[in-house]
C-alpha cells in the first residue's frame, strides 16, 4: 500500500472511508427524509425541494418500468445540465436499471454505437436533440425517446441571461414513439420495490479512449458511492453547502462533484446549462455559493470578465478542477480574487472522477494530489511494469473501490487495462507522471501526446503552463508538428487576449519562449487563432488539432 503521502494528510479525516451498502438511489430516499423541504435544484432562479425531487424521480421511474425497462436494462440519458438530467439519472436508478449517459454533442451515427453496444430501448433527451434521436427509432433497437423541455423548469421572471436551448418553447411534436416530458410524467405511474444493490451496475459512462469506438466503464453503486462520498468528505460538505454545477453531467466530474456528492449530503446544486461567465457570477453572489468545481478554460474566462470586481465572491470557500493542469498564473489571479487555493484532482472515467485530490491546507500547484480514502495509486515502467522510485517517471495505476469492473463487452481491453501488484488489481491509466518525497503525484502527460524532437522528450502540458505566463496569451494548445530533420517539432496554436490582438506578433512569442524555456521546448511553429476546439467539458481537443496538422503537414510533403 502506497502510504508515502500519509504524512501531509488531512489531519481531520480518517484515512480510510467505510462506504455505505446501498444503492445511489438510496442516497436522494434519505436526504429526502431528512431535509424534505431544502432545496436540492436551482435552476436559473427556480427551486425544487428534496421533496419534489423525490416526487419526480418515483413517477418517472414508474413510467420507464411502463415501458418495459427492467433490472440491469441500460437507458439511455441524452440531454444537458437540467433538473430534468438529475431527475432522469435518479429515475433510471430507481428503476433498477443502469445510466448511460451521452455527451450531448453526440449526433445520430454516433448515438448508434451507444444503442448497439448497450442494447438499450429508452432514451431520456433534451429537446434540442431529439433530431438527432428520432430517425434511429427505425433503424435501430430504440423503442422509446421522452423527450424534456428545460424551459417547463425555469421560473418565468428571472432577470439571468437564458441559453437559447432552456428559453425555447416547450416541445409538442406528434411522432411515434416519442412522448413528452409531462405526458410521461403525468401518468403518475407508481414504480415496483427498489432492489438494485451495492453490487449491481449503476453507470456505464464511455471512454473515448486513443483509439477505435468509445467503449464503456463499467460502474457499480459501489463504485459510484465512492467517489460522491470521497468528495463529500474531502471538501467538508453539508446540507448547507451550495455547489455551482458549470462542468456537464455527463462527464464523471460533473456528475460526482455537483449532482452525486451534494444529493448524498443533502446539499444545493445550482445548475447551468451552458457555460457563461456573467450568469456564473451572478449566481454565486445570489445564491451564496460555497463550491466550484470547473476546469482551466473556464476559470480563465472567469477572470478575464472585465466586471468581475462588482461581484460579492465571498461566500466561496472551495475552487477546484482537473482535466489539464491550471497554469500557476491563472491560479495566482484566482487567489487574489478569492483568497482561495485551486484544489487540482486526478481522474478518469474509469474511476468515476477523483483517484488524488489535493490536500486543501497543503496544496502543491500544477499537482494532481494525493490518493484519496483507500486508494493505492504506483508509478511503473511502461514496458517493463518495474515499480519507479520518487522522481522517476513512468505510468500511473491505481487500485482503488472507485476503479471500473472493466470495458462494457470488451473482455480483451479489460484484462489490457489492469497489471497485478502485490497481488492486487491495478488500472493502468495510460497517463505518465511521477511522485515526489511526500507523496504527490504530478502529471508529466499521456503517453500518446509526448512529442520526440531529435530525442528529445517534450511534455505539451509543461510548455503550455510556461506559456501561460505571457501577458498577450489567452489560451493556447501545444501540439507536435512532422519535421524533415527532427522527426516531429513542437507547434504553439496561440488565442490572443483582446488587448494584445494585432500588436503581439509571432516573433514577440518565440523571442519571450527562448527566454522562459530549454530550445528544444521552443515551439518551431507559432500560429494565432481566433478560438481553440473543445470538447464539452471545456477540455481543449489537442487531438483534433494535431491530426489536422499532420494531415495538411504531409499533403505539402
Amino acid at each position: 500500500m502506497f502510504t508515502r503521502h500519509y504524512k501531509v494528510w488531512p489531519h481531520e479525516l480518517p484515512k480510510t472511508m467505510t462506504l455505505p451498502k446501498t444503492s445511489l438511489f438510496t442516497n436522494l430516499e434519505i436526504s429526502a427524509r431528512r431535509f424534505p423541504d431544502h432545496t436540492a435544484i436551482i435552476f436559473y432562479d427556480a427551486p425544487i425541494t428534496y421533496r419534489r425531487l423525490l416526487t419526480e424521480v418515483e413517477a418517472m421511474a414508474g413510467y420507464l418500468q411502463s415501458q418495459g425497462v427492467q433490472k440491469g436494462d441500460r437507458v439511455l440519458l441524452y440531454m444537458q445540465n437540467s433538473p430534468q438530467y438529475v431527475i432522469s439519472y435518479y429515475a433510471i436508478l430507481r428503476a433498477d436499471a443502469v445510466v448511460i449517459p451521452v455527451n450531448p454533442m453526440n449526433r445520430s451515427a454516433e448515438l448508434e454505437h451507444y444503442i448497439a453496444d448497450t442494447g438499450a430501448h429508452v432514451c431520456l433527451a433534451g429537446q434540442e436533440l431529439e433530431g438527432f434521436i428520432t430517425p434511429l427509432l427505425a433503424e435501430t433497437d430504440l423503442e422509446r425517446v421522452v423527450v424534456a423541455s428545460y424551459s417547463t423548469y425555469i421560473k418565468p421572471d428571472t432577470d439571468l441571461t437564458l441559453p437559447a436551448e432552456v428559453s425555447a418553447p416547450a416541445w409538442c411534436g406528434d411522432v411515434p414513439g416519442l412522448v413528452s416530458w409531462e405526458a410521461a410524467m403525468a401518468e403518475a405511474r407508481v414504480p415496483a420495490e427498489h432492489t438494485a444493490g451495492p453490487d449491481d451496475l449503476a453507470v456505464i459512462p464511455y471512454s473515448s479512449g486513443t483509439t477505435g469506438a468509445p467503449k464503456g466503464c463499467m460502474h457499480t453503486h459501489r463504485s459510484v458511492m465512492a467517489t460522491a462520498v470521497h468528495r463529500v468528505f474531502w471538501n467538508l460538505s453539508t446540507q448547507n453547502s451550495v455547489q455551482l454545477a458549470t462542468l456537464p453531467f455527463f462527464h464523471v466530474t460533473g456528475m460526482t462533484g455537483s449532482m452525486n456528492g451534494p444529493i448524498y449530503c443533502g446539499a444545493t446544486s445550482v445548475i447551468m446549462t451552458r457555460w457563461d461567465r456573467t450568469t456564473a457570477s451572478r449566481l454565486i453572489e445570489r445564491y451564496k455559493v460555497t463550491g466550484w468545481t470547473n476546469i482551466v478554460t473556464m476559470a480563465v474566462d472567469f477572470l478575464s470578465n472585465p466586471d468581475i470586481g462588482q461581484y460579492d465572491l465571498t461566500s466561496l470557500n472551495m475552487i477546484g478542477g482537473g482535466g489539464a493542469a491550471m497554469p500557476v498564473a491563472v491560479a495566482e489571479k484566482l487567489k487574489k480574487l478569492t483568497g482561495l487555493n485551486y484544489i487540482e484532482g486526478y481522474g478518469l472515467s474509469e474511476t468515476m472522477a477523483a483517484t488524488h485530490i489535493n490536500p486543501n491546507a497543503n496544496p502543491k500547484p500544477q499537482c494532481l494530489g494525493i490518493p484519496v480514502f483507500d486508494v493505492d495509486s504506483r508509478i511503473i515502467d511502461v514496458d517493463t511494469l518495474e515499480e519507479k522510485a520518487p522522481g522517476e517517471t513512468g505510468e500511473i495505476v491505481s487500485n482503488g473501490p472507485q476503479v471500473t469492473k472493466g470495458y462494457w463487452n470488451r473482455p480483451a481491453e479489460t484484462e489490457a487495462a489492469f497489471v497485478e501488484i502485490d497481488g492486487k488489481q491495478f488500472f493502468r491509466t495510460g497517463d505518465l507522471g511521477y511522485y515526489d518525497e511526500d507523496g504527490y503525484f504530478f502529471m508529466v502527460d499521456r503517453v500518446k501526446r509526448m512529442i520526440n524532437a531529435s530525442g528529445f522528450k517534450v511534455w505539451p502540458s509543461e510548455v503550455e503552463a510556461l506559456m501561460y505566463r505571457h501577458p498577450a496569451i489567452h489560451e493556447v494548445c501545444i501540439i507536435s508538428s512532422p519535421d524533415p530533420k527532427r522527426g516531429e517539432t513542437v507547434k504553439a496554436c496561440i488565442v490572443l487576449t483582446p488587448e494584445a490582438g494585432g500588436a503581439t506578433t509571432v516573433e514577440d512569442i518565440t523571442s519571450w519562449c527562448k527566454e522562459q524555456m530549454a530550445a528544444y521546448k521552443v515551439p518551431a511553429i507559432v500560429e494565432f487563432v481566433d478560438a481553440l476546439p473543445k470538447s464539452p467539458t471545456g477540455k481543449l481537443m489537442w487531438r483534433a488539432l494535431q491530426e489536422q496538422e499532420w494531415e495538411a503537414r504531409n499533403k505539402t510533403v
